[in-house]
């Protein structure tokens, strides 16, 4: 959706295509695209003014994604624990971006937990 400009439905449902997984999984996962894609313009305020000296466009599309979706955990999402949110974020970083991009998602994280 970041990339193509496409919407979260469409998005969503070339992705469940020939995917094998439980609803339930289908269920969340499509819960955390529509809440991040409803809430994208006020998260994305938020991690501007907790990346210092970093501009989103300037950022990785991968960080920049993952970052989103942690941050509409952490802020929006009260059955998920922040450091659960964290974790997975820094996993995500390591497994798909860069070290450097791991420490930097885990320090805006952080600043968020206390907003």
């Amino acid at each position: 959706m970041d990339i193509t400009g496409d919407s979260d439905d469409n998005v969503l449902k070339e992705f469940w295509i020939n995917k094998k997984t439980s609803q339930e999984i289908m269920d969340f996962a499509t819960k955390l695209v529509k809440g991040v894609s409803g809430k994208v313009w006020e998260i994305d305020t938020i991690v501007s003014e907790h990346s210092e000296h970093w501009d989103l466009n300037r950022m990785a599309a991968i960080d920049r994604n993952i970052l989103r979706l942690a941050a509409y955990e952490i802020l929006f999402r009260n059955d998920i624990p922040p450091k659960v949110t964290i974790n997975e974020a820094v996993d995500l970083a390591h497994k798909y971006s860069d070290i450097n991009s791991s420490k930097f998602i885990n320090g805006i994280l952080d600043k968020l937990i206390n907003i």
